[in-house]
């Protein structure tokens, strides 16, 4: 189990195996058999292009070692969004958390309204790198695990718990 404070990077790949995002930084809050919760806060983000860019709001950011999605609450301006990503389970090598982006998104709004995002990319990157009928199934499938997650606000969706991990981790980092 890591340390609540402990540092990691994380690396996004594709289904192919080439990289795709590179987050510098993430702050372990807790850890359980099931999921990994961290934050960052003005973050480095490497594209695969070698384009750069800084997170402009804390998250709070959930990885499961059995479902296929990551959940990452942001605090902006103007509410609580959440951006969830369907994608591999996630693993730990070398100090990195590494998963597979499969593209289709959950984009949930402060008033509790939500959108699946990158349909047609998914369905191009399920042609051109393959994906094979029973890994459509499972994406499809934790993607309905995780709306229905959201519907009934269960684990990142449940507000009080997020606040309380933005309340650890602004301590770890020391910021308001």
């Amino acid at each position: 189990m890591r340390a609540s404070g402990e540092t990691l990077q994380i690396h996004c790949y594709k289904h192919n195996g080439k990289i795709h995002r590179i987050w510098e930084e993430f702050t372990v809050l807790y850890e359980t058999e099931d999921y990994l919760v961290g934050g960052n806060y003005k973050t480095k983000v490497i594209e695969n292009d070698g384009r750069s860019h800084f997170t402009k709001e804390p998250a709070i950011i959930f990885f499961y070692k059995h479902n296929w999605f990551n959940v990452i609450a942001q605090f902006k301006e103007f509410g609580l969004f959440y951006y969830c990503n369907v994608a591999s389970p996630y693993i730990i090598d070398d100090n990195t958390i590494k998963y597979i982006d499969y593209d289709l998104d959950l984009r949930v709004f402060p008033d509790g309204g939500y959108r699946v995002l990158d349909k047609n990319e998914y369905k191009y990157h399920k042609k051109i790198m393959n994906y094979s009928d029973d890994l459509d199934l499972i994406i499809n499938k934790e993607l309905e695990k995780l709306i229905k997650m959201k519907k009934h606000k269960e684990g990142p969706f449940n507000k009080e718990l997020i606040f309380s991990y933005l309340d650890q981790y602004k301590k770890i980092k020391n910021f308001e």
